[in-house]
């Protein structure tokens, strides 16, 4: 009796395994969907263009919710899993052969271009994808699953076709199916560089626009919400720098009166800020102005006189310190043709 006891439970414990098997992972209870995936190659300002060899890099994955922009209003597709292969990775063994590395060596002035077989284009900053604390976010991804809500069972829509996936987007305009060509660009604009400039100093800064100068700044609206990030400022070539944090306004806020957040701007807009002394950076509008990760970037009011004033950018994505703009002195609206 107690061996035939022993049994029952042992087979009952086994049914209970059976019966909650599923782990505490949410993103894998859907079957993975393959993709149909073209050849890709890159090219642009690098000395080694060629195919892409997808097959030898590492397998990454992230969980989207895909929303657009339609007739001036949010749209929801679906949220989802994307398993593929970063850009990170895939741009990881190029050689970078800048135009303007004579007059500009800094990369931070470098933009990513994506487009596809139905001359679809969308850009993104070297910085986004390199100085990024989190890595791997921009996929082009090779399969698919839904994340499926445990109580209405919605269904979203399958994509047939490999995507370029961008996580940390919340509007998503840049997640173009079939991904083909990738273009390394950097950013051609007309700057006196004068490094080493100190004290260095811009009392304003313009915004502006292909159609001329928007605004010009020399303060920041009180009506603006302040914010306090804390952070370990840390440079790629010197190190650390300290410990302060940084107090500021969103960047986007200051900005958003100034242009309209349409799907053009999502997908082929840069942003590029330029310093008192020439120093400047490409970042894409994008990362800017649609960001779902609150990891936004703080214009930083210094004290009046202060060297690296009157106001600083601080990007609070980055895990390194070079992008962080001092002395701002223009700030551009770009649409990448």
């Amino acid at each position: 009796m107690k061996k035939m006891i022993a049994i029952t439970l042992l087979l009952a414990g086994f049914g209970y395994t059976a019966a909650y098997c599923q782990t505490n992972d949410f993103y894998d209870d859907a079957e993975n969907v393959k993709l149909s995936v073209p050849s890709i190659t890159i090219g642009g300002e690098i000395a080694n263009p060629g195919a892409v060899e997808l097959n030898s890099l590492p397998l990454r994955s992230v969980v989207v919710k895909e929303t657009l922009l339609q007739e001036g209003k949010d749209h929801f597709v679906g949220a989802y899993r994307y398993d593929g292969y970063s850009l990170y990775d895939i741009l990881n063994l190029v050689v970078l052969k800048k135009k303007n590395q004579d007059k500009f060596p800094p990369i931070i002035d470098l933009y990513v271009e994506v487009s596809n077989d139905r001359n679809e284009k969308v850009v993104f900053s070297w910085g986004e994808i390199y100085y990024a604390i989190h890595r791997h976010e921009i996929l082009v991804a090779t399969q698919v699953a839904r994340i499926v809500p445990s109580k209405t069972k919605d269904l979203w829509p399958l994509p047939t076709e490999s995507r370029l996936i961008v996580a940390s987007d919340l509007l998503t305009h840049r997640n173009i199916s079939n991904p083909t060509i990738i273009n390394i660009r950097s950013y051609a604009g007309d700057f006196v560089i004068n490094k080493g400039m100190k004290p260095m100093y811009a009392e304003s800064f313009t915004v502006s626009d292909k159609s001329g100068k928007l605004k010009e700044f020399n303060s920041l609206s009180s009506q603006l919400t302040s914010y306090t990030y804390p952070d370990v400022f840390y440079g790629r070539g010197t190190g650390i720098h300290g410990t302060t944090p940084f107090t500021g306004v969103l960047l986007k806020d200051v900005l958003k009166d100034l242009v309209k957040v349409d799907a053009e701007y999502l997908e082929k807009g840069l942003i590029v800020i330029a310093a008192k002394d020439g120093y400047h950076a490409a970042y894409s509008f994008s990362e800017v102005m649609n960001r779902n990760d609150q990891a936004e970037f703080l214009v930083v009011p210094t004290e009046k006189n202060e060297d690296g004033g009157a106001f600083k950018i601080f990007p609070s994505a980055d895990f390194f310190s070079d992008r962080a703009i001092k002395s701002v002195e223009s700030i551009l609206f770009v649409l990448d043709d």
